[in-house]
């Protein structure tokens, strides 16, 4: 059997208008939805069997082939394991990024051409451009507030020569209307969020589940006891929500801030200010670099990049490649440069790798900076 384009059906609504508009180019489709998650499936209300109902239905309208498939071991081992090495490590992993390299554009793929698939296609807001040199390129999606560039820099050529992304000529608004007028039965489903493919549970709760986080206290840069943590491996850079610190004689009621965690320590540092100097950074190192072309940029070519998915472009150059990772030097201090995140570069809108944070030269806490070898 030959199909021109397998859909990743997820019971959503931009993988359902995915496939519809893949049918009306006259494309012969099918659609493959993916379990990546065993075990209680609970999402706020929506499981996975019921995701699962729904793509079927919608190929069922369609009248395309559904295939369904389960990628937990792979997902396991390729995808969650490192997500908690990195939890252990202090970091703040981006799970989403590495699923889409390991399981959509990796296990999807393989078991799409295995059924005779000619190229796969996502419900993504991204595009791409097959460049004169044959080489392709991928680019921001049309509509800003959607565009999830970000989270595919890490696809290599192949997959992307394989990827189609038909959404991303498109705005969010437009997607359901075109939905609507499909009669589509998710036209009005929820956007899932959360961890790919777990869903939006209870963090916290999810992560005590897998790993042991024992308390300690949270310092103020000063080195002042104001409160005590769960485990440090709940708590993120920049963090505001969930600290639990209020009604101190000394302190104003003023929101309180993540800037440090102390690892050898189990210390948390906190500040009531959300660009405190210990929050901001103008270089970082990072490794695990991919360049979708095959190589990096020029050193001192003007580039732009996020720390962090949403975040406005921001001016910076590499001022080192080295086997090691890269070195990149900001325009303007970027607040809360997370080591486990990923920084993407862009030049227009054209997506040209990115890498994993390692460290930034953000100051440590003055109760540190006396002591070395502490921190994440």
């Amino acid at each position: 059997m030959t199909i021109d384009t397998m859909v990743a059906l997820s019971g959503g609504v931009d993988s359902a208008t995915t496939a519809w508009l893949l049918k009306n180019e006259g494309q012969s489709i099918a659609a493959m939805f993916m379990k990546n998650w065993e075990g209680d499936d609970q999402t706020s209300g929506c499981t996975a069997e019921e995701d699962a109902a729904d793509a079927r239905t919608v190929a069922d309208l369609l009248g395309i082939p559904f295939y369904a498939r389960n990628f937990a071991t792979e997902y396991w081992e390729n995808v969650f394991e490192t997500f908690l090495d990195e939890l252990k490590k202090g970091r703040t992993p981006n799970p989403d990024i590495l699923c889409n390299r390991e399981i959509k554009f990796k296990a999807f793929l393989d078991h799409a051409q295995a059924l005779g698939a000619e190229t796969i296609a996502t419900g993504h807001y991204a595009r791409r451009r097959v460049l004169d040199d044959g080489s392709v390129a991928l680019l921001k999606g049309l509509d800003g507030n959607k565009d999830q560039s970000y989270f595919l820099y890490a696809l290599d050529q192949t997959q992307l020569d394989k990827a189609r992304f038909p959404l991303g000529e498109y705005t969010k608004e437009a997607v359901r209307k075109m939905a609507h007028e499909a009669n589509l039965p998710v036209a009005d489903k929820k956007d899932s969020t959360g961890i790919c493919f777990i869903g939006e549970r209870r963090f916290d709760a999810f992560i005590d589940d897998y790993l042991k986080a024992a308390p300690g206290p949270i310092l103020t840069v000063d080195g002042q006891p104001i409160g005590e943590h769960s485990g440090l491996i709940h708590y993120t850079l920049g963090q505001r929500k969930g600290l639990a610190i209020g009604g101190l004689r000394d302190h104003p009621e003023a929101p309180w801030f993540v800037v440090y965690k102390d690892l050898k320590n189990n210390t948390l540092y906190a500040v009531q200010d959300s660009t405190h100097p210990t929050l901001m950074a103008d270089r970082l190192r990072a490794d695990q670099v991919h360049w979708i072309s095959g190589q990096p940029p020029s050193l001192d070519q003007p580039l732009m990049a996020k720390i962090r998915y949403r975040q406005a472009d921001q001016a910076c150059r590499l001022t080192a490649v080295s086997e090691q990772g890269i070195e990149v030097l900001f325009e303007q201090p970027q607040r809360a440069v997370t080591p486990g995140q990923s920084i993407v570069f862009y030049e227009g809108e054209r997506c040209l790798g990115g890498a994993i944070i390692d460290q930034s030269n953000a100051p440590k806490p003055k109760a540190l900076q006396s002591q070395t070898g502490s921190g994440a």
